[in-house]
């Protein structure tokens, strides 16, 4: 370690692959899994990596890498005790129920083709009374100016409009 403190590459490299297996060895005294054990030793490695320069030569290095290792793997363990406390292992959680709410866009765009369908069903007369009244929301005086009818036929025009809007889609509903 003093060696790649000054420099020496080569020293370093030697010195991170021959440490590995003493690091593995350390990390899965606590940790049983192969994964989270790889996971810690790479934590291990990187910290020694960032923290090298305070390596002090005239101390026992396998004490210096031990402290290291260990305190790694216990902050690894706490993250694991933290993520378990907030995560649920519900393997059943993963599969979809249908939800009213899921498919709003769907049923919107359905719900506009049938009505559109129900719309062009009416009568010429009854769909421009409805048209002129109910959507442009033009008074009867105005309707009847632009239609020609009387105001009471445009009346009995959008009742009925309204009449047999209601029961075909009730007849839709029911399928």
């Amino acid at each position: 370690m003093a060696a790649a403190q000054d420099g020496d590459n080569r020293s370093y490299e030697r010195l991170l692959r021959e440490i590995t297996p003493y690091i593995r060895a350390l990390v899965r005294q606590q940790h049983r899994s192969p994964d989270r054990a790889d996971d810690v030793v790479q934590e291990v490695l990187l910290s020694i990596h960032r923290v090298r320069h305070t390596y002090d030569p005239g101390r026992p290095f396998k004490q210096w890498l031990t402290a290291i290792a260990r305190r790694r793997s216990i902050d690894a363990v706490r993250r694991r005790i933290r993520e378990n406390a907030v995560e649920i292992d519900a393997p059943l959680a993963y599969e979809t129920y249908a939800d009213p709410d899921a498919n709003k866009d769907a049923r919107a765009s359905e719900a506009a083709e049938e009505i559109a369908s129900a719309l062009d069903a009416l009568s010429p007369g009854q769909r421009q009374a409805l048209e002129l009244l109910k959507l442009k929301e033009m008074s009867l005086k105005e309707a009847a100016a632009i239609t020609g009818q009387s105001e009471g036929s445009l009346k009995v025009g959008v009742h009925r409009a309204i009449k047999s809007l209601r029961a075909r889609l009730a007849r839709e509903g029911e399928r």
